[in-house]
């Protein structure tokens, strides 16, 4: 269970406003600390009266679609205010615990790291990187679908902790200085429209539009992150708690010479690891967080325009990780005549990124694994001469993104067409280079460089008809074509000639035979990479909607999706939704004040789900990789590339089918009270179909497995918010209080070839069960003596074959074969929450508000993976693995050794 407050005190301060013709908008300044602060001009109510004057539709405006937004839930919307005032530099930061259904989920607090999201579960096992790509929504910016950083880099790296590159969170380039909604769409119901790419929902953004009226504005908060107190450990503390585990549970009684101890806890006098542990003192400390963003607009009714500029840093607590953000926008609006408009917008970012000096993120980058036995030293004298090292060397993490639209409308009256050509790009660049020191006399340097793109063509062509008063249609059509293209290089090499040349230099000259050789490193160590994949989109779509005296609404949309990704045999897949609903005010409370609105809706539907990895979408294949034990993705040797067949990836058939999403929800939305009550309640069901997945087979022609189609997943749950109006604005004290909580619960229904359960690895996946839980054997605590350990005919309980004695887990054998196997272990806890959401409440004081934002998940029982390799010290000193890595916050206690028992130790 996990609940985290956020309290921000707002309140007049000052105002950065000037605006020409109308009342002035608000500016901010905050402090934000342990304890959010922030203070805010309370002139809300007349920016949003002067809105109103400046609000005259200059350019591409799309159509009203009355009759869709009342089948839509309530369940969707955020507060963009609260929103704006919230110092994070990610969307996800921003959704988290605003919008019942969207879990947002944090691996790192290092800023700029990259984070998901999920709307209603998952809809794939998550195995991998490519399953988290799979299950993301799609974000949607002023109808311009954004492209994410694709995961296929992931298949060079034989370490995935974190993708190549400067692995930056793209959704960080996000200013919410210029957004004016935010909505999460999960159902078929608001997602249909966009297709395929929307199986798992949307977060649709609308940005600020340029006004009539000349303003410019100034908006800033400051402050200031501060860490948490930990308690630090040395030598001693860990040779204590080793030795009681020793004194217990080795042959002898006691700690004897023939044990495995590691030296640096061996001599008791040494002030490196018995000394002060004081190294909190240089990787904790105190940053800066601060955002400025400023803004020109104006214009008249035929033409405006919009331009801001915007810097924002987020400073991490720990090992002086930080965001550098830079921001530029300009939108213009033209309208030539009156049934012709143009829009145009270009929107610019570069994000610089401070990433942290973990051991591990260091080691899993290159591919190398020198000693481990010896950890980093507590004591910050020694562990201030390590960080040094770094400073004879580099990491720069730099990334641009840019994208921008072109629109076109026609007006016609109850005709409207617009057609919008659009793109997003994204390129980033890490380059790195470790000293000798850092890596036992070899040193290293890499180059990373790759870019994704996107290009959409979406023409929209709207008709409205009313027959009489009571009669009224809305018909749409439209069609999307959508180019998506990513790529990367990539390069490492080990041994340079000294720590002075950081830089892999190439013979230049292409006259002489060593062009493009390398001069500083071994041709034999140096590794180069470059990879490319695409995949394009056509779509066709036809919407009716209809309504019977504003009461009874309906909406039926019928699409057509072909994906390059796809097998050529089945390119096309055709998707009906239906909504229906009832707007039960006008029929039975017509005349209650106490009901302001009170209606029911419900959908039903089926969606495409194509493939996003274009390596299934021509059968059988080859692969470069042609790796060895130590570098097993090696493409070649000494420059020489090679074909295999990919036998790790698995074989890929031919007649590979689409997956599909059938999804079906019932709703409730009501205002009661003079609507100081609102409610929206929403049960849905989400089940994901006919995906692929990799089976085990095929072992007689060298494969692991082959991808087959016939998994399924199905979500189901229920969405509820509430807001309450406790004491309405119009006093000087006013509070208003809101709930918003999410139920869900997985199960896998399917497997491929009518399986009952397949394991991969330490994954099981079973039909019936849920696919975000662990596949473990049972820990009931240690057995203390030999005699402890069950016997059967005088054969004592044995693991893989080997009888267990005092020291080893008392695992619960729940086949009764007297054998701990596989067949033991049960799926247990669950890496997603199955419930979550959050609790906002605002209090007023004249022009003084004080906010408590609570967010929360129930339900997640996760394994604590660093606690239980703490307990298996014994098999993990002295192994050069890259598990057995120890960072400096290897001396920090947890309170949960205090009360935690649990040991492994490996039977030889």
């Amino acid at each position: 269970m996990r609940i985290i407050a956020i309290i921000t005190f707002l309140g007049v301060l000052c105002t950065n406003t000037y605006s020409f013709g109308n009342t002035a908008t608000y500016a901010r300044v905050s402090t934000h600390g342990s304890l959010r602060v922030a203070f805010q001009d309370s002139t809300r109510k007349a920016a949003i009266d002067s809105t109103a004057i400046d609000t005259i539709p200059v350019g591409v405006v799309p159509a009203k679609a009355i009759i869709s937004k009342r089948l839509k839930s309530k369940t969707n919307d955020t507060d963009v205010d609260k929103l704006s005032t919230f110092p994070a530099v990610s969307l996800q930061q921003y959704l988290k615990g605003a919008a019942a259904g969207l879990y947002v989920q944090e691996p790192s607090g290092e800023p700029g790291t990259v984070q998901n999201m999920f709307i209603h579960g998952t809809s794939q096992p998550l195995l991998s990187a490519r399953e988290l790509y799979a299950t993301q929504p799609l974000v949607v910016i002023d109808g311009v679908p954004m492209v994410q950083e694709h995961p296929y880099a992931f298949d060079i790296q034989q370490y995935k902790f974190d993708r190549i590159g400067p692995a930056t969170n793209m959704l960080a380039g996000i200013n919410f200085a210029n957004i004016k909604s935010v909505e999460v769409l999960k159902g078929l119901d608001g997602t249909a429209i966009y297709g395929p790419k929307a199986a798992n929902g949307v977060i649709l953004i609308t940005t600020k539009s340029a006004g009539t009226r000349r303003r410019i504005t100034f908006d800033t908060y400051a402050g200031v992150a501060t860490p948490n107190a930990v308690t630090t450990i040395n030598g001693r503390f860990e040779n204590n708690f080793r030795k009681q585990f020793y004194n217990k549970y080795t042959a002898n009684g006691s700690f004897s010479p023939n044990d495995n101890y590691p030296i640096f806890l061996s001599d008791s006098l040494s002030n490196d690891y018995y000394g002060p542990a004081n190294w909190n003192d240089v990787y904790y400390g105190s940053s800066a967080v601060y955002s400025v963003n400023a803004s020109i607009s104006g214009g008249n009714e035929l033409a405006n325009f919009r331009f801001s500029l915007g810097n924002t840093k987020n400073g991490g607590v720990a090992d002086k990780t930080n965001l550098d953000r830079y921001d530029t926008r300009f939108l213009i609006n033209m309208k030539p005549l009156k049934w012709l408009a143009f829009s145009a917008m270009v929107n610019g970012n570069r994000i610089i990124r401070a990433r942290n000096r973990n051991i591990r993120d260091r080691l899993a980058q290159i591919n190398y694994i020198p000693d481990l036995s010896t950890p980093l030293t507590p004591n910050k004298v020694k562990y201030q001469q390590y960080l040094g090292q770094f400073g004879s060397g580099f990491d720069d993490n730099k990334s641009n993104l840019v994208n921008g639209y072109a629109k076109f409308a026609i007006d016609l009256g109850k005709f409207k067409f617009i057609t919008t050509l659009a793109i997003d790009y994204n390129e980033g660049y890490r380059d790195i280079f470790y000293p000798r020191t850092l890596l036992q006399t070899t040193n290293y340097a890499s180059n990373y460089f790759g870019y994704n793109q996107r290009a959409t063509i979406d023409n929209v062509a709207t008709y409205s008809h009313d027959i009489n008063a009571d009669n009224k249609f809305e018909f749409t059509l439209g069609n999307t074509f959508q180019y998506d293209f990513h790529r990367y290089t990539y390069g490492y090499a080990y041994k340079g000639s000294n720590d002075f040349i950081k830089l892999n230099l190439l013979n230049s000259d292409p006259s002489k035979p060593e062009y493009l050789t390398p001069t500083v490193y071994r041709s034999q160590l140096v590794y180069k990479f470059l990879d490319k994949t695409r995949s394009n989109v056509t779509s066709f779509y036809g919407k009716v909607d209809y309504s019977f005296k504003g009461t009874y609404n309906f909406s039926l949309l019928l699409r057509a999706d072909a994906s390059s990704t796809q097998q050529p045999t089945d390119r096309w897949y055709y998707s009906p939704v239906l909504t229906a609903g009832w707007d039960l005010k006008r029929d039975f409370f017509a005349e209650s004040k106490s009901v302001s609105e009170l209606s029911v809706r419900g959908s039903i539907g089926r969606m495409g789900r194509f493939e996003n990895f274009d390596n299934y979408s021509q059968g059988p294949q080859y692969s470069a990789f042609i790796g060895y034990t130590g570098n097993l993705i090696t493409p070649g040797y000494n420059g020489i590339a090679a074909l295999a067949r990919p036998y790790t990836a698995g074989y890929v058939p031919y007649n590979l089918k689409w997956a599909y999403t059938d999804q079906a929800s019932l709703g409730l939305d009501a205002a009661l009270f003079n609507k100081r009550l609102y409610l929206s309640l929403n049960a849905y069901y989400k089940h994901d179909k006919n995906m692929l997945l990799g089976v085990p087979s095929a072992a007689e022609y060298g494969y692991t497995t082959v991808i087959k189609n016939g998994m399924a997943i199905r979500n189901t749950g229920v969405d509820a918010a509430v807001t309450g109006v406790i004491l309405p604005a119009g006093s000087k004290v006013s509070w208003t209080t809101s709930l918003n909580v999410n139920l869900n619960k997985n199960t896998l229904t399917a497997l491929p070839g009518g399986l009952n359960q397949i394991a991969m690895g330490d994954r099981l996946l079973k039909v019936g069960s849920s696919v975000d839980s662990y596949w473990l054997l049972n820990n009931q605590g240690i057995y203390n003596t030999d005699a402890e350990v069950p016997s059967v005919g005088g054969k004592k309980l044995a693991y893989n074959g080997i009888a267990l004695k005092a020291g080893d887990p008392r695992w619960q054998d729940v086949n009764g074969d007297n054998a701990i196997t596989d067949a033991d272990r049960t799926l247990q806890g669950h890496s997603l929450p199955t419930v979550s959401g959050g609790w906002n409440n605002d209090f007023t004081y004249k022009r003084w508000t004080l906010g408590l934002n609570f967010y929360y998940n129930l339900g997640r029982k996760l394994m604590n993976q660093e606690m239980a390799n703490r307990f298996d010290f014994y098999n993990r000193e002295g192994v050069n693995d890259i598990n057995s890595a120890r960072d400096i916050t290897y001396w920090e206690k947890e309170e949960s050794i205090l009360n935690t028992l649990f040991i492994t130790r490996q039977v030889l």
